[in-house]
């Protein structure tokens, strides 16, 4: 069993294994025509379920040709040009070769004494993308496992910056748009069931600032404490981004941290197209920002960043065996000083090797891309008369629903829609995603593959409203 140890012996065996692995998934990669087989639950467990992992294969080929037969002839492809579902981007060649490097060297980040120069490495990134962002020279910040994980643990800084001692009385004000990790964090940090103050979107689903300053006011007159607004720059349904600026002027006078969920919108950071669309976000008190979603990285690959460094300390604790604190006076850096993690990967390696072969104005220009690409998408649903198209796009995500001219049952279009959806998968034909507006079923599009065209957006939309129309006439088929 020694010869799986992968060490200075067992280099070679290390070389084929790999190079074997690489080699199917370049061979599937290539041949793959459909973003998904319309594989079913009951369909792959019992192949899964089969699988006696007591009894190992002991051969790399025989392992592999198992994985074929559970994973890679069924799994989702994002990297195909009809993956139009969720915030899953396909990922750039540097980065997956960041994550071989990673996984064989498999540095923690926890304490420099187990990393070295990948904690150089990191904290160099932390500091490119807070120069990117405008928060200062006094601004830092730490790799997280996702945007979740960044929106906890930038309220968990607010909640402490906060300074009282009434839990109750805490409040965090996030646009009905917003992600729901701002609820699910509230819970996790011990807020009462009414801490999330819920702020009305306008026609573009962006928050609306007059409401916002009505909120903070109230909460002012009835002895609360608005610890946090949670501003968006990317919604998930939408890709909309609340108006920063007008934000942070009321953050300001209302001396409420401000944070921006930019685990979207981030990818603007690289754009020298549009990256107006987030200024004001230089005025935050903590962003997060997801690269494995608008940087084409791996899973994961994120961050928190906060304004102040020294507000990371709220998440800090010492440990004689990790990081004593006699290491703070050595000047010692442990990047587990700032994590809500301890033992950590090294995913900002994905990202170095990335800006270090492409360079931030690569990595903007794909982004640049699929902005463009919802521009004209956008274009085609609103000429469209089978749809009904809810916003203009402000990143690259569009949401609609097909309105056939002889229904007007709005049920009976909701299920038109789902059924619709539901057959794409099953066919495999294309993957795309649903939410609900105004409490009807809608369908989105999230465009992040720059290999995505007009003509594959056209294409989908006739499959769905013909997979809609099909469904209609045997609905009333039914019915009559």
């Amino acid at each position: 069993m020694r010869s799986h140890l992968l060490n200075g012996l067992t280099t070679e065996h290390y070389r084929r294994s790999v190079t074997e692995g690489v080699e199917r998934v370049a061979a599937k990669l290539a041949a793959t025509e459909r973003p998904f087989t319309g594989v079913t639950v009951d369909g792959l467990a019992p192949r899964v379920d089969a699988i006696d992992l007591d009894r190992p294969l002991g051969d790399t080929a025989a392992v592999l040709d198992e994985l074929e037969d559970v994973y890679l002839r069924d799994a989702v492809y994002f990297h195909h040009p009809r993956y139009l579902a969720h915030l899953n981007c396909p990922v750039v060649i540097p980065a997956v070769l960041g994550e071989a490097v990673l996984s064989a060297v498999n540095s923690s980040l926890d304490t420099w004494d187990q990393s070295a120069g990948a904690t150089l490495i990191e904290r160099k990134l932390i500091d490119w993308t807070t120069g990117r962002l405008g928060l200062g020279p006094a601004a830092d910040g730490v790799f997280t496992s996702g945007g979740s994980q960044s929106n906890l643990q930038a309220l968990l800084l607010a909640r402490e910056e906060a300074k009282s001692d009434d839990l109750a009385g805490l409040r965090v004000l996030a646009s009905e748009t917003s992600h729901f990790s701002v609820r699910k964090s509230a819970k996790l940090l011990g807020l009462g069931p009414d801490a999330v103050v819920t702020v009305p979107v306008d026609r573009d689903k962006r928050m609306r600032t007059v409401a916002l300053a009505h909120e903070l006011e109230r909460c002012r007159a009835e002895g609360l404490v608005p610890m946090a607004v949670v501003a968006t720059a990317g919604t998930t349904d939408f890709g909309s981004i609340d108006p920063l600026p007008e934000i942070a002027g009321l953050c300001a006078r209302y001396g409420t941290w401000l944070h921006v969920d930019a685990a979207y919108g981030c990818g603007l950071l690289a754009s020298r197209k549009y990256r107006h669309r987030i200024d004001g976000i230089e005025r935050a008190d903590s962003v997060a920002v997801d690269y494995h979603k608008s940087f084409f990285q791996p899973v994961s690959s994120s961050a928190v960043l906060v304004r102040d460094g020294a507000t990371l300390r709220h998440a800090t604790y010492h440990a004689d065996y990790l990081n004593p604190r006699r290491m703070v006076r050595e000047r010692i850096p442990n990047q587990v000083d700032k994590s809500l993690q301890t033992t950590r990967r090294f995913d900002a390696l994905k990202l170095w090797l990335t800006l270090r072969t492409m360079g931030a104005d690569g990595i903007g220009e794909l982004f640049d891309e699929v902005v463009d690409l919802a521009v004209e998408g956008w274009g085609l649903l609103a000429a469209d008369p089978r749809f009904d198209v809810v916003v203009e796009p402000a990143l690259s995500t569009l949401v609609f629903r097909c309105v056939p001219a002889a229904v007007t049952d709005p049920a009976e279009i909701d299920r038109a829609n789902l059924y619709a959806r539901q057959a794409l998968s099953a066919a495999g034909d294309a993957v795309v995603a649903g939410t609900t507006v105004g409490g009807r079923h809608y369908l989105k599009f999230t465009l992040l593959n720059p290999e995505t065209r007009p003509a594959d957006i056209a294409a989908v939309l006739d499959l769905i409203a013909g997979h809609a129309e099909q469904y209609l006439g045997e609905s009333l088929d039914r019915a009559s």
